[in-house]
């Protein structure tokens, strides 16, 4: 009978994590996570481990020196006010349009300011040089503008023909 007890227990358990610490917010509305030996740490800063090319994936709690202080392999598994608070933090962080059409483009030398169609809307954004547009991974661009804002070009094949053949001219 014990062991039909316990895989009952087994069956039983909930599928979220327990963390090992504990996160709010300050006066100052900063997150402060407290760890399992009652240690504070005010100022963490939640930063996916990789923002683009896996979101879903882990997320470290980074001290205000860049140590990290805590893993979290996968927001899902945790208790909601702790999720809410962490997928907040980085909404604010992680401020990346992502472009669906390029309108146009001022010139073809650089620097220049091109009009661009965003999930946000339309905005114009300034290309310093060639250099400012990287590729990641397959058909992924992110271009940084001279504000220092990061746009996004999730697929360049899923762009428009026009769009593709600006881009084209720049790399």
């Amino acid at each position: 009978m014990r062991s039909n007890q316990t895989s009952e227990q087994t069956q039983e358990q909930p599928a979220m994590q327990t963390p090992d610490f504990n996160l709010s917010r300050n006066s100052f509305g900063k997150l402060v996570l407290t760890l399992a030996d009652g240690l504070s740490h005010d100022g963490v800063v939640p930063v996916r481990a990789f923002p683009i090319s896996a979101p879903d994936g882990g997320v470290g709690m980074m001290s205000t020196d860049g140590r990290e202080l805590a893993w979290i392999p996968s927001l899902d598994g945790l208790p909601a006010p702790i999720r809410e608070l962490i997928e907040a933090e980085l909404a604010a962080r992680e401020f990346m349009p992502e472009i669906r059409k390029i309108v146009g483009v001022s010139t073809y030398a650089t620097p220049s300011v091109w009009t661009v169609q965003t999930d946000r809307g339309q905005t114009d954004l300034v290309l310093r040089g060639e250099e400012d547009i990287r590729r990641l991974v397959g058909n992924t661009l992110l271009i940084s503008d001279s504000h220092g804002i990061h746009y996004l070009i999730r697929d360049l094949m899923a762009l428009d023909k026009p769009s593709r053949k600006i881009m084209d001219r720049f790399l």
